[in-house]
């Protein structure tokens, strides 16, 4: 075993005395911040209780340890990954004096190249052949990986061809030892990598061991370097990029870039839209150059120390680090995209035109501002953040905080009016993706829904995860689905599986209650509700209040209108059930009568009655016991969305009448069935007890209607 892995253990083994031996391994594990690309890990909250910059030099060296390496290569590259990562290490106090005595800690590389040579130059005075090449190797770590990902520029590395022009190594020894060093450091990031990346890799290092720097990226390709997580995750990066072309010549406005390289860049950006980020490029640049005064005065530090404005050293380093911190926060142990703060920062960019962001200067909002920082002894490197009001920063960490909590749809609601945004109830935030991983699971409920579509385009309202989009295409060949939702992350998510899944059918953002402004009235023959229209009463206020019929009867009015003639509209929904029988409850877990007495206080659709028996039994209304079982069956992490919304809006009577009243006596109701919904006996098995007011076992009422209603292919006359 190598030796420094050997201290590593020692160390985690409880003997700390091995620290006074190996000064590399005591700045490592006295490290108090914690410095990592948030891009590759899964929860913040254990960074508190873990060391992550002493891991992943563990990881490297574990590889080191496997290669069949020559003792000279293994040994040499035992020292460079060892003090590789030392300016991520020492306390808070440390790097402060790191700092003012002229130690890089933010270019890490070279942090960790300074405070090798300064260990060496204590004890020496002087460096060795030796050790002038691990401080070479040191101060060129990760750049080959990070030139791949497009930040760094591959000339980064002519240190290292140095070492070849000097005569220290041959062309094929620095070869010999790039290879299995980039295999290290980006193999104990991850192996698959690794082996995604081991042939460019190759290539790479023969050109830096030639010293073959002329060839530079274009544009286009280092943009689509950066974006590559992006792509992955469905980025149609050429599509968009040619849009955005057609807007801005992007090869003059985002010339600067050339000469910079870019740091956290991909964590911070990734899940801005590829408009997005060129728009932040546009505005780091421009803010940042010739003597701009947003980049050049007035700009501060992180300490609140004001920088002097004149900064004659051209800028070589753009970070992203700082927004990159701010954009994530631990959800249940888990990594978070804090996406109340992407709205809003969306929501900035979609308001600064590309005229606005060629020159810098986007209208400052009371809430949010683009800022660049520069910090003292770094006059090459410029910040790139986004600062919100302490009002919005407060009212974002309360929505964190309310997230299981009746009362976050109110802070949402609140942070919405404080950016001016639509006070629609459907972007679910903190829990979208799961959410829509549900909708995903009900594609067997949304089957018969197929057997009534007609003609060739169907409009799928709030498709959710896409489910009856799959069904459409891979059932109905002839069908050309259209998913329209107002949620924009929605939108997003299926966007992006639309690529990556190679789907044919389409989405749009849109609002169900004003249809002909998407479509072409008459061009429509197929408009699908399925479990939608309770979430529109639920939600949209008409007429100053939620819970309002109207709302219903103005997304049918939409509908019909984009109609073809002949055409027609779908629903599968809740139900309330026909008169004003009572049933009773009977708990069988012992939060049950806690469950409803607060769902009875939370729910805003009506007045939720009910009377206690005992203290698990209670006898309430038919539709109330229902309203609340429907909320109950989703369980806890639901509960804040289901609570809102109210499932039954009519009995099968009343909305037949609603349809009639809405659409008048021409549009003919072809469908109107009611069932019980697979799959609610069975979670509620074993929970509760559902009997009749004399004490009976009964088995729950039907829970979801199915209308069909069709347009008259000719005007009644």
């Amino acid at each position: 075993m190598l030796e420094a892995l050997e201290m590593i253990k020692a160390f985690r083994g409880g003997d700390e005395s091995v620290c006074r031996t190996h000064p590399w391994l005591f700045m490592l594990v006295s490290a108090e911040e914690r410095i990592v690309n948030l891009e590759r890990i899964s929860s913040i909250g254990e960074l508190a209780h873990a060391n992550p910059v002493l891991d992943y030099v563990e990881r490297m060296l574990t590889i080191l340890d496997s290669l069949p390496l020559s003792y000279w290569i293994k040994e040499l590259l035992e020292e460079v990954l060892a003090w590789a990562e030392t300016a991520k290490g020492g306390t808070v106090r440390e790097r402060l004096h790191w700092t003012q005595s002229g130690v890089n800690l933010f270019l890490h590389h070279i942090g960790s190249a300074q405070l090798y040579e300064r260990h060496v130059l204590e004890r020496r005075g002087s460096m060795t052949p030796h050790e002038q090449m691990v401080h070479t190797l040191i101060r060129t770590h990760g750049l080959i990986g990070q030139h791949i990902r497009g930040e760094v520029a591959l000339e980064e590395n002519a240190p290292l061809s140095g070492l070849v022009q000097s005569g220290q190594l041959t062309v094929e020894e620095l070869s010999r030892l790039l290879v299995p060093l980039n295999q290290c450091i980006i193999g104990a990031v991850s192996e698959p990598l690794w082996h995604a990346v081991k042939e460019e890799t190759a290539q790479l290092v023969v050109r830096i061991a030639e010293g073959a720097f002329d060839e530079e990226w274009s544009l286009h390709d280092r943009l689509r370097r950066l974006r590559a997580g992006s792509i992955q995750s469905g980025e149609d990066f050429e599509s968009e990029l040619k849009r955005i072309g057609e807007r801005v010549d992007l090869t003059i406005a985002l010339n600067d870039l050339r000469n910079m390289t870019l740091w956290y860049v991909e964590a911070a950006l990734q899940d801005f839209s590829l408009e997005e980020f060129v728009k932040v490029m546009l505005l780091s640049l421009r803010a940042e150059g010739e003597g701009s005064a947003e980049g050049r005065k007035g700009t501060e530090d992180t300490s609140g120390l004001a920088i002097h404005p004149e900064m004659p050293q051209p800028i070589r380093h753009l970070s992203f680090e700082t927004l990159m911190n701010d954009m994530y926060y631990d959800y249940k142990g888990a990594k978070k995209l804090n996406v109340y703060k992407k709205r809003m920062i969306e929501q900035y960019l979609r308001q600064a035109d590309w005229e606005a962001c060629l020159q810098g200067a986007v209208s400052a909002n009371p809430h949010l501002r683009h800022r660049i920082v520069r910090k003292p002894g770094l006059p090459d490197t410029v910040f790139f953040t986004f600062e919100f009001s302490k009002a919005a920063e407060k009212l974002i960490e309360f929505c964190i905080e309310a997230e299981k909590s009746p009362l976050y749809e109110k802070a949402v609601l609140l942070l919405f009016d404080l950016f001016g945004l639509r006070r629609d109830a459907y972007d679910r935030f903190h829990n979208e993706e799961s959410y829509l991983e549900d909708m995903n699971s009900t594609g067997d409920y949304k089957q018969v829904i197929l057997e009534y579509v007609t003609g060739t385009v169907v409009l799928d309202i709030g498709p959710g995860g896409g489910v009856l989009l799959d069904l459409m295409e891979e059932r109905l060949p002839q069908v050309r689905p259209i998913g329209i939702d107002i949620s924009s992350n929605v939108i997003e998510a299926l966007e992006k599986r639309k690529r990556l899944e190679q789907r044919s059918w389409e989405v749009m953002k849109g609002d169900a209650l004003r249809l002909k402004q998407y479509v072409e009235p008459g061009k429509v023959d197929t408009v699908i509700f399925s479990s939608i229209l309770h979430e529109l009463y639920s939600y949209i206020e008409t007429d100053g209040r939620r819970f309002n019929t109207a709302t219903v009867e103005a997304a049918l009015r939409s509908a019909y209108e984009v109609l073809s003639p002949g055409g027609r509209i779908i629903i599968r929904d809740g139900i309330m059930t026909e008169g004003d029988a009572w049933r009773r409850i009977r708990f069988l877990e012992e939060d049950g009568m806690a469950w409803l007495a607060r769902y009875a206080a939370d729910f805003q659709g009506r007045a939720i009655r009910y009377e206690p028996l005992s203290a698990n039994e209670v006898r309430m209304p038919v539709n109330d016991a229902m309203e609340f079982l429907y909320t109950y069956t989703w369980g806890a992490e639901a509960y804040v969305h289901e609570v809102q919304e109210q499932f039954g809006v009519f009995t099968p009577s009343g909305y037949a009448a609603c349809i009639r009243k809405t659409l008048g006596p021409e549009a003919r109701i072809l469908v109107q069935r009611h069932y019980l919904q697979e799959g609610y006996a069975e979670a509620l098995a074993g929970r509760i007890e559902l009997t009749d007011d004399a004490g009976r076992v009964t088995a729950l009422p039907d829970s979801t209607c199915l209308f069909v209603i069709e347009k008259p292919a000719e005007p009644v006359k």
